[in-house]
């Protein structure tokens, strides 16, 4: 099923991802909460797994690249420096427990998902926003 995500962070004036297309395995048309990160955990760890190890000995980006990069304000190579690949099984028990510890926040269309065991209506037109919350530091003195 292809599912289209956006994931955000306060305080930044672009989305870390703006509506991008993820086709996910092994979900259907109305899963939990649980389901749907578990499924969309598996997708990207999959995603980072296949990418090749590459030794660029002169990395450089296009003007094209340069100027995706300048949309979202991060310019970067996209290197992969650990060798080891990532466990699917322990990447999903995080995501969970982090969800749990409220480091990110799930919307389906604007609406806020609270509980991991609530169900969700998917179709084409539903978008799913992943907000990185960040948490404030300081002290009263």
């Amino acid at each position: 099923m292809q599912i289209t995500i956006s994931v955000k962070q306060p305080g930044r004036k672009y989305a870390l991802i703006d509506r991008q297309l993820l086709e996910v395995d092994d979900i259907t048309d109305s899963p939990s909460l649980r389901e749907l990160l578990q499924a969309v955990v598996k997708q990207q760890v999959a995603a980072y797994n296949d990418k090749p190890l590459e030794k660029n000995l002169l990395p450089f980006l296009s003007a094209e690249q340069t100027d995706d990069r300048l949309a979202t304000g991060k310019a970067g190579f996209g290197s992969i420096y650990n060798e080891h690949k990532a466990d699917a099984v322990k990447a999903q028990e995080t995501a969970l427990q982090a969800f749990e510890d409220g480091l990110f926040a799930v919307f389906i269309n604007d609406e806020e998902m609270k509980h991991l065991p609530d169900k969700i209506s998917l179709n084409n037109d539903t978008v799913i926003t992943f907000v990185r919350l960040t948490f404030l530091a300081g002290s009263i003195w």
